[in-house]
């Protein structure tokens, strides 16, 4: 290796890895039929099917490394049941799962901590305390309600929780939702895709009513008890990996 190249931070070269890593997973998601589970979905089943083991590990290769670059998560969850049975679903969802949560864990810890540190939203600020001290719990909670949501990874990541602390708690988080959508996937993909306009208008509409209602509940909230105090995110190097 020549000096010039020694000179190069090990963060600046695993950052342009992980830039060139996705467009590749892309390719091979789609060479693997990972994407053609929605338009195609039965094509590529047996496609993925066909392809024994090697299939499982494309499968959770690019749920790993895509689902923290944005990629749903959910798809991936909701795709594996249609896929092979649910036992196998379950165990490859978590095994996904998981790993999309260390990936992302990872990045935010250690790769684009400062980057990562700059765009938590200020909703998710206010859970920097209870991560301090209570961090299995909080981790886990935080799991069941918003599951692999890529900016949980991030705020993780830059947290004071230990690496296996995250990790045992997100699969304590994960076990349950993974579960029933994994043995019950099948049959809800085939309702919802076999639903008139009428019930998906509905379910528009009561999503919509929600929203509006938790907007409306917040904003009475900030009004009434004032508006929270500022708490920023430590940037301190100082963290349990």
């Amino acid at each position: 290796m020549s000096q010039r190249a020694s000179m190069i931070p090990a963060r600046t070269l695993t950052r342009g890895t992980t830039v060139l890593a996705a467009p590749l997973l892309l390719i091979a998601a789609h060479h693997f039929g990972l994407l053609q589970l929605v338009s195609e979905p039965e094509q590529a089943r047996q496609a993925i099917l066909g392809l024994g083991a090697l299939g499982l590990v494309a499968f959770v290769v690019a749920y790993a490394f895509l689902q923290p670059l944005g990629v749903s998560g959910v798809a991936f969850v909701l795709a594996a049941p249609l896929i092979w049975p649910w036992p196998i679903a379950f165990a490859v969802s978590m095994s996904g799962t998981l790993a999309a949560s260390v990936v992302g864990f990872s990045l935010a810890r250690f790769v684009a901590r400062d980057w990562m540190t700059k765009r938590i939203p200020a909703r998710f600020r206010t859970y920097e305390g209870p991560l301090a001290r209570r961090g299995f719990a909080t981790v886990a909670a935080l799991r069941l309600v918003f599951l692999m949501m890529p900016m949980l990874h991030a705020l993780f990541g830059i947290s004071r929780v230990g690496f296996w602390t995250h990790l045992g708690a997100s699969a304590v988080g994960y076990v349950v939702p993974l579960f029933v959508i994994s043995y019950y996937g099948d049959e809800a993909f085939e309702l919802l895709r076999g639903a008139p306009l009428s019930a998906w208008a509905g379910l528009a509409a009561a999503v919509l009513a929600v929203a509006v209602g938790r907007l409306l509940m917040r904003r009475h909230g900030r009004r009434r008890h004032g508006s929270a105090p500022d708490m920023t995110l430590s940037n301190s190097k100082d963290v349990t990996p």
